[in-house]
């Protein structure tokens, strides 16, 4: 069976995973899912992830985070742009999500960035996803 959005359904995972308190999550790898992971790692939603070694596809392992007294880092993580309908962004039209409070992960030409730091770098792209 054939994938047509693997990275919604990395978000998915994600979701569900939250919702039933997982302490990780695995899921198929890619070099795009390994940005994201990347980008939700640098801005604090999650502990960690690393790459399991496979023979026939790796697999990416995202250990999820929650607050001390265990609620949601991530309170909504959702697809923005989908593979049927793209959503291509200047710098000036990256969206803010919660007025800054939370983040838009943006794919560019430098790599999947965070849109603060697509704002620094003066750089758009395709915003893939919201998360806060």
């Amino acid at each position: 069976m054939s994938m047509t959005d693997p990275i919604a359904d990395m978000l998915t995972r994600i979701r569900n995973s939250l919702i039933r308190r997982k302490e990780d999550v695995e899921m198929p790898s890619s070099k795009v899912k390994l940005s994201i992971a990347e980008v939700l790692k640098r801005e604090g939603y999650i502990e960690s992830f690393e790459i399991i070694e496979s023979p026939v596809q790796n697999k990416l392992s995202v250990k999820l985070k929650y607050g001390p007294e265990g609620e949601y880092i991530i309170q909504k993580i959702e697809r923005y742009s989908r593979p049927g309908c793209r959503k291509y962004r200047g710098v000036g039209d990256i969206p803010e999500v919660l007025n800054g409070l939370g983040i838009a992960i943006v794919s560019t030409n430098k790599g999947v960035l965070s849109d603060r730091e697509c704002r620094q770098q003066n750089v758009g792209g395709e915003v893939l996803c919201t998360v806060y």
